[in-house]
């Protein structure tokens, strides 16, 4: 059915893509990948909602566009980190595959965090020519198939060399995902027999968010994904752990800058169960 204007509805969320998945678990544990391709021709703008991976956005299509409150524009591959903030995705006939990683395995194959403030980074600051190689052979690739062995080959590569995050540290942030964010820093750092001062300063420096704003995080992305299949508002309060709605409602507007009733229709969450179906949202990173 057309609007009042007589133009057609914008497509579903979940209508307007193609989304291809591995057929098979990869080699990696805390790397998910999903391919997607805009079925439609209307204008892609929609936020970005903060989740406890860093993501990377593959363009092989030359159409993704990414901006930010503070007015910075990038074209083509990001890399979003932990709590971007208020960002947008945009552009037209989108062809992209995005990578989830899990914060532990992110600075090791990125070579560093992403600190609180750097929303986004093109790929090739990082990377540099490698990033562009990367590009070059998943725009010559023959299937999604072969695009996910490739991209998995060259995170597998920068594993091996790079520097791995402090045991402690993944232990941490295990016991984050584990407790779906409902942890104290202090038992943290007596388990792993650091003091608290030091698991805030090599988690931050590591992970790229406090301790404490990596439990919130967490916690909100439980919270958002029970809002966006369908539960109320007081039950998912409840169910996460906030002291009462009001709570959730603050985590939510610190997080994304809209109420949980745009949460629970957010484009960016209805998608998850396709495109990341291997792994609850909650149990996505364990590693």
């Amino acid at each position: 059915m057309g609007s009042a204007e007589g133009a057609p509805e914008a497509p579903t969320p979940a209508a307007r893509w193609d989304i291809t998945t591995p057929a098979r678990p990869g080699r990696l544990r805390g790397i998910s990948q999903a391919g997607f391709r805009d079925r439609t021709t209307s204008p892609l703008d929609l936020p970005v909602i903060p989740y406890p991976a860093v993501t990377l956005a593959i363009d092989l299509g030359d159409g993704l566009i990414v901006d930010d409150a503070r007015d910075r524009q990038q074209s083509g591959s990001v890399v979003f980190g932990l709590s971007p903030g208020a960002v947008r995705a945009r552009g037209e006939n989108i062809d992209c595959l995005q990578i989830r990683l899990s914060p532990v395995i992110a600075y090791t194959v990125l070579g560093t965090s992403l600190e609180p403030g750097g929303e986004f980074i093109p790929l090739d600051a990082l990377w540099g020519r490698g990033a562009t190689r990367l590009l070059e052979q998943l725009r010559a690739a023959a299937s999604w198939d072969e695009r996910f062995a490739i991209a998995e080959a060259a995170l597998a590569r920068r594993h091996e060399a790079g520097r791995p995050v402090d045991p402690e540290v993944a232990h941490a942030w295990r016991q984050m995902v584990r407790s779906l964010g409902r942890v104290r820093v202090e038992p943290l750092a007596t388990e792993v027999g650091w003091s608290r001062k030091r698991l805030w300063a090599r988690f931050r420096s590591q992970i790229g968010l406090t301790p404490k704003r990596a439990a919130q995080l967490i916690r909100f992305d439980h919270a958002a994904h029970r809002l966006a299949a369908g539960q109320s508002l007081g039950a998912v309060a409840a169910e996460s752990g906030y002291a009462d709605q009001s709570h959730l409602h603050r985590d939510v507007m610190t997080f994304t800058g809209v109420t949980p009733t745009a949460i629970s229709t957010a484009p960016w969450l209805a998608v998850d169960d396709v495109a990341w179906a291997a792994t609850a949202p909650e149990h996505a990173c364990t590693l």
